[in-house]
């Protein structure tokens, strides 16, 4: 019997909304025509995100040699890249603290796989023609919220889950919507909209494992391989991750090489361990 999802759809409401200001630089980043400035004006507002953003720019990290007293300045400093990285990581991050039982991800592993997929599907953005990668970047950054909400209801019906999956050939995206009535990714796109996210940022998120049948197919595809390229690495595997199927069409459609994939890859060890230490530095 199918859980109600009336009751799985009300406990949106228990996770941590994403701030208005994160919500407004996000859609201030998707506009190539966009300014430093038209970023601090935006956040001058928000002590606590001035003063990380202060903070990270004084930090050893970057090294300077004189100190940054001003909002503006430490926009200037850091770049509108790393600003946006910052606020949207600091945003999303305490939704994704807590161990995920149903999905068999201790505390702090699907934040570390969200950030994994960013990272990558960012890359990924940027050897196509896709000009918004921070809308890439976010989607994939948040595209598991809605495990946080639907893991307790996994946990409690895994075995039914589990015996679609290994009996029944069904992927664990169709057997968590067979048994529970939803999936991740659709409840996942439900939450984004409760945010008030663009029309992109939904779809990219409903779809992350179904990017053909995307509005913003290609902005998915990406998503989804990063994710598919991440699960390679062992990153963020848990119960569910071997139990989806890959979609070779995609890849073939988008026509990464084996050598984009290498790229990618190599490069993603300094990213991650720079992203945390930016992140260590707030």
């Amino acid at each position: 019997m199918k859980k109600d999802i009336r009751e799985i759809v009300a406990r949106i409401d228990t996770l941590k909304p994403i701030p208005q200001v994160a919500n407004k630089v996000m859609v201030v980043s998707e506009n190539p025509q966009s300014s430093m400035s038209m970023l601090s004006e935006i956040i001058q507002y928000d002590q606590a995100l001035t003063a990380n953003l202060l903070k990270a720019a004084n930090s050893a990290y970057f090294g300077l040699s004189r100190k940054v007293d001003s909002l503006h300045q430490a926009i200037v400093y850091l770049g509108m890249d790393k600003v946006v990285d910052l606020v949207v990581l600091g945003a999303s991050s305490e939704n994704y603290s807590q161990a995920q039982e149903g999905y068999d991800l201790a505390g702090g592993e699907l934040w570390r796989s969200s950030v994994s997929s960013a990272l990558i599907a960012r890359d990924l953005a940027e050897k196509t023609e896709i000009d918004d990668t921070h809308a890439v970047f976010t989607a994939a950054l948040v595209k598991d919220i809605g495990k946080v909400v639907l893991s307790q209801y996994v946990a409690e019906s895994f075995e039914k889950i589990n015996l679609l999956v290994s009996k029944h050939g069904f992927s664990f995206r169709e057997a968590e919507k067979g048994v529970l009535g939803i999936d991740h990714a659709e409840l996942g796109g439900m939450i984004a909209e409760r945010w008030r996210f663009s029309g992109k940022m939904i779809d990219i998120i409903q779809h992350h494992h179904l990017p053909m049948e995307a509005r913003f197919e290609t902005e998915a595809a990406v998503v989804y391989l990063a994710d598919t390229l991440c699960m390679t690495m062992g990153i963020g595997v848990g119960s569910d991750g071997l139990a989806y199927r890959f979609q070779k069409n995609v890849l073939e459609k988008m026509g990464f090489s084996d050598r984009d994939f290498q790229e990618v890859i190599a490069g993603f060890g300094e990213q991650i361990s720079h992203v945390e230490d930016l992140i260590n530095a707030t």
